[in-house]
């Protein structure tokens, strides 16, 4: 299922960039290659990259002295690497976290080209498995030979469609497949009932990143709208129509898609987790808002029989309804054939492929040029069967003693957070006293699974890079359908360990970690100072997933991760009050020319990154180094503290990637994730000698205070 604002939260500015090998985002592979709809980087993390022979000092190194910490922070403190670290043609976004991404790629194409290699790999085996699935997706001679052909089968069944109920029946057929038409669908953890598992429906089925790209004004989205309907067009002409036949089915999909668009709810509107958990039976969906689709039948052809299912925009399925009656089934037809070549380009023949990231790596987010096709096999191989080569990652890169430094990192952040709710001066005792409750029973996972997927069922063989592609979608669906009726599974991981991003979920109430998260390329994490570990690693990443258990979405749910109101009438309105400064703040945030930060979308990731970095700085203050007080590298520990925060958001990004996560990401760019919580917190003014009438200035009575 796709994943939605209000599951998952990431300290990405994306789900997607996660490396690109896994990350909170479970929606279906991207073709390999392009960007996925909404990305980014994350926090560099201390680990194990290759040293280099003459080393700089972690953060020294970065700072652009010709910048005044109190005018533009995130520029202060990464400018000099900004500036000698332009952005490659192959790629729409760069930074540290991309190095890291780097070294990752390196070590698992090696694990990858060892498999192919092995000669007598048994069948079923992992070494198998990754070989045969390396060795395709590489056999760009094979993608050519075979065309269009891996896909005959479900063209064919497209083609064939003679009604509504033939193109909804087709539409569930590809479900299984990674195809999202027209709705998502998932089985996932009863909201309010966190020890269920439950069957949810969402809105879905654009082609384009967000509803909004359908709508907006501003001239860079509507060039991006105008280019989607020529890619549709070009699409349409590789599947063997002509031009005017071309032109006439894109236009009409686009029609169709723009329609849906006006029925979804906005990206802020999906944070809302009462707002969007809708209780209803299949008959009564049927019944009330879709008489078209036959829920009970649908379902059940999954083998899934559930007495309810949670709609997440009940008037989206209404207007789906609508428009289904209303649309032409050519259309309809065109519209299920487009989505499935377009999911599965990268894995078809050159001008499928290039075609694809003409519009959405090169338009969307401004990429220049593919990446090699090594890359885009690697990063395909880890969505498919990410935690098989997750196995022998952590085997080779991730011992025992740093899986244990972070756990212990982990109890210290804990331990502050405790001491940060008792001096809240805001919320009563009785509120108080269910917050820690929930902060101590906070589940940490750390590095890696203790217990390993099966992937014993899942074919890979030699036929298709994108036949491989359908069956790790199909097993991956099943796997997921296959979880209804059974105990929900709470030591489960939606990240590999290769992944760079973690999460906070709060139906489990628990923070994951995985492995690269925690790697700084060029240093390992004795050679890194407290000062650096605790802003980058502390602050911006278990601070700021255990906060999102407090913010504005996590607050709803309770210890045992059910969505329940644990709070008295005026600490909510107090909450509320004060989180409203701070969206109001981000509103203010104009990173394009007519293009705002959403504060109310991205509320709860900025309060994430306010609450870690006062919390890790809380820990901070416990150890030798800032009690000792000495310099390195000419600078303080509360200098280094923030520095190695910002060290994390050493980001740049094409204006197109920029366009498109402001538009689709509940997560604030990488410059204003640095200067608008620093903006807030007095400990850096004192750090940085901030003065009045600084931009990165703020009176006290403006300043935001929550946790």
């Amino acid at each position: 299922m796709k994943a939605n604002p209000r599951r998952l939260s990431c300290c990405l500015l994306a789900a997607a960039v996660a490396i690109a090998l896994g990350g909170c985002n479970n929606a279906p592979p991207q073709a390999a290659g392009t960007a996925a709809p909404a990305a980014s980087t994350a926090p560099a993390r201390a680990a194990t990259a290759a040293v280099p022979a003459a080393k700089a000092d972690v953060v020294a190194a970065n700072v652009d002295t010709s910048v005044n910490p109190g005018d533009d922070f995130f520029s202060y403190a990464n400018g000099a690497w900004l500036k000698h670290n332009p952005i490659p043609a192959s790629e729409a976004t760069w930074g540290i976290g991309k190095l890291v991404q780097e070294d990752l790629y390196g070590k698992l194409r090696k694990i990858s080209e060892d498999a192919a290699a092995k000669k007598d790999a048994a069948p079923g085996s992992d070494e198998q498995k990754i070989g045969d699935f390396w060795s395709t997706a590489m056999d760009g001679d094979l993608a050519e030979r075979q065309g269009l052909a891996p896909l005959k089968p479900e063209l064919d069944r497209i083609a064939s469609i003679k009604d509504v109920p033939g193109a909804l029946d087709e539409a569930f057929a590809l479900q299984p497949l990674g195809v999202r038409g027209f709705f998502d669908f998932g089985v996932q953890q009863d909201e309010k009932q966190s020890d269920v598992m439950a069957v949810y429906l969402e809105q879905g089925g654009l082609g384009l990143p967000e509803r909004d790209y359908y709508f907006n004004t501003e001239p860079g989205v509507a060039k991006a709208r105008a280019a989607y309907v020529v890619h549709l067009r070009n699409m349409f002409r590789l599947l063997g129509e002509d031009d005017a036949a071309a032109g006439a089915s894109a236009g009409q999909v686009m029609a169709f898609e723009t329609a849906l668009a006006k029925v979804s709810r906005p990206l802020a509107d999906l944070r809302d987790p009462q707002k969007n958990y809708n209780k209803m039976s299949p008959a009564e969906l049927t019944r009330q808002y879709t008489p078209g689709i036959a829920w009970n039948r649908q379902l059940q052809a999954w083998k899934l029989d559930p007495s309810y299912v949670i709609v997440g925009q009940p008037e989206f399925f209404g207007g789906l309804q609508k428009l289904l009656a209303q649309t032409p089934v050519p259309v309809l037809r065109d519209y299920l054939r487009v989505h499935l070549v377009d999911d599965y380009a990268a894995t078809l023949s050159k001008p499928f492929d290039d075609e694809h990231f003409d519009f959405y790596g090169r338009v969307l987010t401004g990429q220049q040029e593919q990446q090699p096709r090594w890359k885009r096999a690697l990063r395909a191989e880890n969505r498919a069967i990410g935690m098989i080569l997750g196995r022998i990652f952590v085997q080779d890169y991730f011992p025992a003693k740093a899986k244990q430094r972070y756990n212990d990192l982990v109890e210290a952040i804990r331990t502050a957070y405790g001491e940060r709710i008792d001096r809240l001066d805001w919320m009563s005792a009785a509120t108080k006293a269910k917050a820690h409750e929930k902060l101590a029973a906070v589940t940490k996972k750390v590095g890696y699974p203790d217990k390993w997927k099966d992937y014993s069922t899942l074919q890979v063989g030699r036929d298709s890079w994108a036949q491989n592609e359908m069956n790790a979608r199909r097993w991956a669906f099943d796997d997921e359908v296959s979880k209804f009726g059974k105990p929900v599974d709470r030591s489960e991981w939606d990240m590999t360990p290769q992944t760079y991003n973690a999460y906070y979920n709060p139906s489990n109430n628990e923070i994951v970690l995985p492995a690269a998260q925690f790697m700084i390329p060029g240093f390992q994490d004795d050679q890194i100072d407290d000062a650096v570990v605790y802003g980058y690693a502390a602050a911006s990443t278990i601070g700021h997933e255990i906060t999102h258990g407090f913010d504005d979405q996590g607050r709803q749910f309770d210890a045992k991760g059910n969505l329940a109101d644990w709070w008295t009438k005026d600490d909510a309105k107090n909450f509320n009050q004060r989180a409203a400064v701070l969206a109001k703040q981000f509103d203010a945030y104009e990173p394009l020319p007519g293009l705002h930060i959403n504060g109310s979308a991205s509320l709860g990731e900025n309060m994430a990154d306010l609450g870690g970095l006062l919390i890790g700085l809380d820990a901070f203050k416990k150890t030798a180094q800032y009690k000792d007080g000495g310099k390195i590298a000419g600078y303080t520990p509360l200098q280094r503290f923030f520095l190695g925060y910002a060290l994390g958001w050493i980001f740049e990004e094409r204006d197109a990637m920029l366009r498109q996560s402001l538009l689709s990401d509940v997560h604030a760019p990488a410059k204003w994730r640095v200067n608008g919580p620093l903006s807030n917190i007095p400990d850096f003014y004192q750090a940085f000698d901030v003065k009045p009438g600084q931009p990165m200035w703020r009176d006290a009575k403006d300043r935001v205070q929550v946790w």
